[in-house]
């Protein structure tokens, strides 16, 4: 009888320690957040200095900061339909998205977005309807 129990056991012990890895290596990744350079929102003023260097599977936060000179959004929808968000910080609101597409601010204020890239790439946000560089924020995501 004893012979039976064992292998028995050890299918359960193993088939736990499979299911539970994963949420153990979320958690890991989760505490280990890379805070970037933020996106500005400023009438006149470049979004951002210079690309952000991202890698796949890696933790990021980024705010977005309206300084209130003008009424400013981004969007970037290939960019936020390649990173899974886990929340947007708004007012010490905590928002999670199912998906994203873009901001707007009216007035001053920030937005924090917490995102892992899931697919590389280069994306970029920018400011709706407009064309120049200094209009962008450029995401390489390399694999």
């Amino acid at each position: 009888m004893h012979t039976r129990i064992l292998p028995v056991l050890l299918s359960t012990l193993a088939a736990i320690n499979f299911l539970t890895a994963p949420v153990a290596a979320q958690s890991g990744l989760i505490k280990k957040k890379t805070k970037l350079e933020p996106i500005t929102l400023s009438a006149g003023k470049p979004l951002a200095a210079k690309p952000y260097e991202l890698e796949t599977g890696k933790y990021y936060s980024i705010d977005v900061v309206a300084d209130g000179s003008q009424e400013l959004g981004i969007t970037g929808p290939e960019f936020f339909r390649n990173v899974w968000i886990n929340e947007v910080v708004v007012n010490d609101v905590e928002i999670r998205p199912l998906g994203l597409d873009s901001l707007e601010f009216d007035g001053e204020g920030k937005a924090t977005i917490s995102f892992i890239p899931i697919r590389p790439g280069t994306f970029e946000v920018r400011i709706p309807h407009t064309t120049g560089d200094t209009q962008k924020a450029v995401f390489n995501v390399k694999g």
